[in-house]
């Protein structure tokens, strides 16, 4: 089979991951950038420029990333992905799932939509409503999080404790979840990695600082999915990634006060590097075979969580 991996980082250990483990597959496994491909009408019979696949078209792709930039650079790269499920091309995650994970608000709607338990969200333009739920927030003894609507890493995430001076908005935009307090010394949340419907492996994040993210300095702990403790937070993982209809997900969980799992975010296109550090599963090896596994039975039709 010949697959696109679809990544703007050919030399990142996530892509040398995916490679290693569609090779022992026995997949030609070819790095593809978004920001290369083009819509052309003058590629018959199909209209698709991919790098690498001359006039050709994968077998399948694997979305490893979807580079930033300009709104309508990152459309027409989504257009692509939307393209190649057009022409039959399996995609995982396809665009449809990366719209609604990358975009908080609409994962937030989705999530409370499918009764998936997640906290309290405002996301709006208008800045008087997002001061008034502040303002309440504060009256009750609770904090808020403002969050920019498209993000990751925990990257730009501010805590309210106090009615600010001015409504906290983000390019015009406020985006505002409830503020769930650790339960113990050090703050924790936890990830779940979901792939094929299923939540195959799981880290407990913890820091001094109330952003448990790896990347900006959390320590990653192994959580066994299969305790009585931790099996709720694998439930509603895997009921999260059905909400959005991914392939595979990375679903960020916290614990209210009275110990219930809440689903935070819902991640498109996770990293895993801390995870399989803490975890016996080869995580890119589960990842090749679902999609595989899911080609040969579906060929055109991967996405069955949606």
């Amino acid at each position: 089979m010949t697959l696109a991996l679809i990544t703007d980082e050919p030399n990142a250990w996530h892509t040398r991951e995916l490679k290693r483990a569609f090779l022992a597959h026995g997949c030609d496994c070819r790095t593809v950038d978004l920001r290369q491909c083009r819509i052309d009408l003058s590629i018959r019979p199909h209209g698709l420029f991919l790098p690498g696949f001359a006039r050709g078209l994968p077998e399948a792709a694997f979305v490893r990333g979807v580079p930033g930039g300009t709104l309508e650079q990152v459309v027409l790269r989504l257009d692509i992905l939307h393209a190649l499920r057009e022409l039959g091309v399996p995609v995982y995650n396809d665009a449809r799932a990366i719209e609604k994970s990358v975009d908080k608000a609409m994962t937030s709607f989705l999530l409370h939509r499918a009764g998936v338990p997640t906290p309290l969200t405002f996301a709006g333009e208008d800045a008087a409503g997002a001061n008034r739920l502040v303002m309440r927030e504060i009256s009750a003894g609770r904090a808020v999080v403002s969050k920019p609507l498209f993000g990751s890493q925990g990257k730009g995430l501010e805590r309210i404790d106090a009615v600010p001076a001015a409504p906290p908005l983000l390019a015009g935009v406020a985006y505002l979840q409830r503020w769930l307090p650790p339960r113990g010394k050090l703050f924790c949340d936890w990830r779940v990695f979901v792939v094929g419907g299923r939540a195959l492996a799981g880290m407990r994040r913890e820091s001094r600082h109330w952003v448990t993210n790896v990347a900006r300095g959390g320590q990653p702990r192994p959580v066994d999915l299969g305790d009585a403790e931790h099996a709720d937070l694998a439930r509603w993982a895997a009921a999260a990634s059905r909400a959005l209809g991914m392939d595979y997900a990375g679903v960020d969980l916290m614990r209210d006060a009275d110990g219930r799992p809440c689903v935070i975010e819902v991640n498109g296109a996770p990293a895993w590097q801390g995870l399989q550090r803490v975890t016996d599963l080869d995580i890119a090896g589960a990842l090749a075979e679902d999609l595989l596994d899911r080609r040969r039975a579906a060929p055109c039709a991967i996405t069955a969580h949606g």
